[in-house]
């Protein structure tokens, strides 16, 4: 134990905040997962499953919060997890991946390079770049994620049906990215100053 805690205490400030990060995306990639398999209502069409679901949130909170990188593969490793061990989901586990990580690295992107929402504190400008940053992913996500399925489905993995569940995966996901959007920010808003007095906010 003293080893261990001589090793951790040495480290410097940016090789601990990179450890708090890496921690804290393997807490969203559960949280994430947990959302999606057991809040989740599935509608069964005749091209596939889809879900309506909240994991969407927890992968743009991560990404307001540990930034573009981490927050974005904390949400996107969660929900392919979370397809993997579906036997529904298990083919699409690798667009769901891409999608996710794209969606969480655009948050970021945002939210930290445009908005600084880290180190911002005016909180009404703080909350004004939330919602843009947020509503970036979201628009993408609700565009992206129909539009990237139907062509993985067609082209990777042939399935015909894929058409008749274009117009509804595309509602599902709408739908889906709105609700979201509205639990990301106020959550995001709502943990900033707890997780500051708690020494586990992280500046950007």
């Amino acid at each position: 134990m003293k080893k261990v805690s001589s090793t951790l205490s040495d480290q410097k400030p940016g090789q601990d905040q990179t450890l708090r990060k890496i921690v804290f995306a393997g807490i969203f990639a559960a949280l994430t997962y947990v959302v999606f398999t057991f809040l989740s209502i599935r509608v069964p069409t005749p091209g596939g499953q889809v879900s309506i679901h909240l994991g969407n949130a927890f992968c743009a909170l991560g990404a307001l919060l540990l930034g573009s990188m981490y927050g974005g593969l904390g949400g996107a490793i969660g929900l392919t997890i979370a397809d993997l061990i579906d036997p529904a989901y298990i083919v699409e586990a690798p667009i769901t991946f891409l999608i996710k990580l794209v969606m969480g690295i655009l948050v970021g992107l945002v939210a930290h390079r445009i908005g600084h929402i880290s180190t911002e504190e005016n909180r009404a400008k703080v909350l004004k770049w939330t919602i843009i940053a947020t509503v970036a992913g979201m628009v993408f996500n609700a565009v992206g994620d129909p539009g990237l399925r139907y062509l993985y489905k067609i082209l990777i993995l042939g399935k015909p049906a894929a058409e008749v569940t274009f117009a509804i995966n595309f509602g599902v996901t709408l739908l889906n990215s709105v609700v979201s959007a509205f639990l990301t920010v106020i959550l995001y808003m709502a943990l900033r100053v707890p997780l500051k007095k708690a020494g586990l906010f992280f500046r950007m």
